[in-house]
Parts: C-alpha cells; structure tokens; sequence
C-alpha cells in the first residue's frame, strides 16, 4: 500500500522506534524452525504453490480494458465497500477454510488481501466515507501496481492463498475478508469487524507498497494507541506488537529481506494511528507491506511465484510463532 492513497497519509517517524527487534524476533522464531521447514517443503516453491497460482488472479484484470486497470499511479490503499457491494458465487469472505489436524486447531486466523481486484470499478463505493474513529477515510482505494501493471490486489490474493493452505494444514481455521469474489470492497471498518466477530486470534492485512523508486524493503505495521470515538486499541496494543515483530522476523528470515529502507529506520516496523483497519480492531492485528512495487529490485520479487511462496512461509511462521506462544 502507498501513503498518497486516503487512508494512507504521508509517513511519520515511527511513535516507539525500536532498535534491532528483528533480531529478537528471529531468536523467538527458533523453536518453530523446524516445524516451518517441513510445512514449507510439503506446500513447495513453485509457482503453483498452495492454492494461490498467480494465473487464477489474473483473469479478472486481463477481462477487462487495460485503460480500466490501476495505472502506476493509483497507489492509495486499504479500505472497502460494505455488504451491498457483495457479487455472487465465490466463498463468502466470513467462511471458515476447514482446519487441518495440526498443533493450531482452536486458533482462528483472519487472512485480509489488501484492495478488491474489482474496486476500480466501483468510483463512488469506495471514495464514500467511513469513521475509522479517529475521523473519517474513504471506504478503500484501487491500490497499487507495479510498473508493467501487475496489481496489488493480484499480488494480496496469490500470497493470501498461499498463506492459507500453510495455515489450514498447522491446523488453524482461517478466514478472508475477501477472496476477489464480491464486486468491490469491503471497507475498511467492515474488514476490522470481520476479524473482530470471528474473534481472531490474530489478523494480518497483506499488502505491496507504492513508494517511489529506490525505495525498496519490507515493513510491518502496528498500532499506535488510539482512544477515540469507536476506536479503542490500547488493549491490543502489545499483543499487536508481539505479532508484529514475529511477523517482520519470520519474513526476513525467510525472504531474505531487506526491511524497509524508507520506513521504521531500518527495523522493518512503523506504528500508525491513521488505519482505520487497526484502529476498529479490537483483536490483535498488524499489516505488511511486502515490497514496493515501483522498485524494479522489488517488483522483481513480488512478481516471481517461488517468492510469494516464500513470503506466505515468512509470514505463516510468524503467526504461528504468535500462537504458540
């Protein structure tokens, strides 16, 4: 996601900077090492991996005229439609994927893709107003693309996918606040109530940034304590960051990195108080912005299936390190 788009205003030095916590969250990573490494060899490194095959998202971008797609520079992010956006056919986003018989069963993931495939569709849906608490932010945005036009939101669904069948075989239920299978949406205060009625032990938003060139690296972000109006998230302000940071650590662990050389000082981790999809959460929740789809280094990366793959890994490690305590 980039910080041009509504619900993303310019980046702000980070509230708590914090100095090397990658380190110790690949040192709490190492006791589930060896139970990542035998689920990653059981889901593979091709691009067909899991249930998250790039061409199954590209059909809903290659239907439509390419004058219609985001261009480069439609890079706002993270906000959605409500229930009168929903298209037929397709999972409903609040199912429940069936738990595998692994050491999860009990825990509830909540998996949200970042933007809609269809919300450029939907102008005026998206651009209408929600209370994020705080204030009010346009529902959601189109998101971003890379230079050559592949989107964030094929990108989100593909290591969504991805990231799930890993889960589902750990054993944790798992669901999506949407899987490209309604028409625009859902907005960024329905996509917190839908990790928050399910009760979610743990939520994390995908997303690929759209930063400027040379800007290149991943980061997680947390929240900031907010106590305002429908928003209150001091009561998951640590347990958010206990999963940020395993989050950050599993992923450079796993992809290589770099943390962002742009955002968090080079920890790899930004707290924010402006996300209406943290701010209503009342469970513990934390984006990641992958890579920055305007870098050519980056781009590289987000567009290879073997990658995704192993960004879905990092990011499963994470949770699961998260759950296990």
């Amino acid at each position: 996601m980039s910080y041009v788009g509504p619900d993303f205003e310019p980046p702000r030095p980070p509230r708590h900077p914090l100095r090397g916590p990658l380190i110790v969250a690949a040192a709490a990573l190492v006791p589930g090492a060896l139970v990542g490494w035998l689920v990653w060899q059981a889901v593979g490194d091709s691009d067909e991996g899991g249930d998250g095959s790039a061409a199954a998202r590209t059909s809903a971008s290659a239907s439509a005229p390419s004058s219609e797609l985001p261009a480069p520079s439609d890079d706002g992010k993270e906000q959605t439609g409500g229930p009168d956006g929903q298209s037929g056919g397709g999972e409903d986003p609040g199912s429940s994927a069936p738990a595998g018989s692994g050491s999860l069963q009990g825990k509830v993931v909540v998996i949200d893709p970042g933007h809609n495939p269809g919300n450029f569709r939907h102008p005026s849906d998206i651009n209408r107003k929600v209370n994020i608490g705080t204030n009010w932010k346009e529902c959601d945005t189109t998101g971003t693309s890379t230079n050559a036009g592949y989107t964030e939101a094929e990108f989100t669904l593909d290591v969504s996918h991805r990231l799930r069948t890993i889960l589902k075989k750990a054993g944790a239920t798992v669901k999506f606040t949407q899987d490209g299978d309604r028409a625009w949406g859902p907005c960024v205060d329905e996509r917190a109530e839908i990790g928050n009625k399910a009760e979610a032990d743990a939520v994390v938003s995908i997303h690929a940034d759209g930063s400027a060139a040379g800007n290149r690296g991943f980061h997680v972000i947390l929240p900031g304590s907010v106590n305002s109006g429908a928003a209150d998230t001091r009561p998951i302000v640590a347990s958010s960051r206990d999963l940020g940071e395993r989050v950050a650590g599993g992923f450079l662990r796993t992809t290589g990195g770099p943390p962002s050389n742009y955002i968090g000082d080079g920890t790899g981790l930004d707290v924010r108080t402006d996300l209406g999809g943290l701010n209503l959460s009342t469970v513990p929740k934390v984006f990641i912005e992958c890579g920055n789809m305007r870098d050519t280094k980056d781009a590289s990366r987000l567009t290879s299936g073997a990658w995704r793959q192993k960004a879905a890994q990092g990011i499963s490690e994470g949770i699961v390190s998260f759950l296990r305590g």
